[in-house]
């Protein structure tokens, strides 16, 4: 197969960050990276670019992971309960949930908040599928000490009383 070897002008996902210099497929560089400017042809031409390039993505770092540390104290002093609609459960008592708590729900608690997360950045511990408390990691940057342990409460909307 035909390689190209490339220097990226910004980040690109499991390939790399802005100045590094990478060795991809010629279909991948022809018809995705080059068109779309994210990438360059490699030469040493480009040297001083690339320098210039790894000094704002050390920056654009720093800022990110001041962001990212601000964004987890604000989430950690949340405290968020789901109230979802329950019917009459089984013979033991227990409760039968409508439905279940997704991350989706998370993303859009947390944005009624203030605070605005991508959904592929939130991993529960266990399915939601209960009344009760549960936890998410929550990523917010890709250094992996900015991770947030959020737990929140499923309670039930309409509580069941006996007769």
């Amino acid at each position: 197969m035909a390689q190209s070897k490339l220097l990226l002008l910004e980040p690109v996902d499991k390939l790399g960050e802005e100045g590094d210099e990478v060795t991809v497929k010629a279909g991948f560089a022809r018809n995705y990276l080059l068109p779309r400017k994210k990438a360059l042809p490699f030469s040493r031409a480009n040297r001083k670019q690339m320098e210039a390039l790894q000094r704002v993505r050390e920056q654009r770092k720093a800022q990110e992971l001041a962001q990212a540390n601000e964004l987890k104290e604000k989430i950690e002093k949340l405290s968020v309960a789901f109230a979802v609609k329950t019917g009459k459960g089984d013979k033991e008592g227990n409760v039968k949930l409508f439905g279940s708590v997704t991350a989706n729900d998370l993303v859009k608690r947390l944005a009624e908040e203030g605070i605005e997360i991508e959904k592929k950045k939130i991993q529960f511990s266990a399915t939601v599928k209960a009344l009760g408390q549960y936890q998410a990691k929550i990523k917010l940057h890709r250094d992996p000490e900015v991770v947030v342990d959020f737990t929140f409460e499923v309670v039930s909307e309409n509580p069941i009383e006996e007769a």
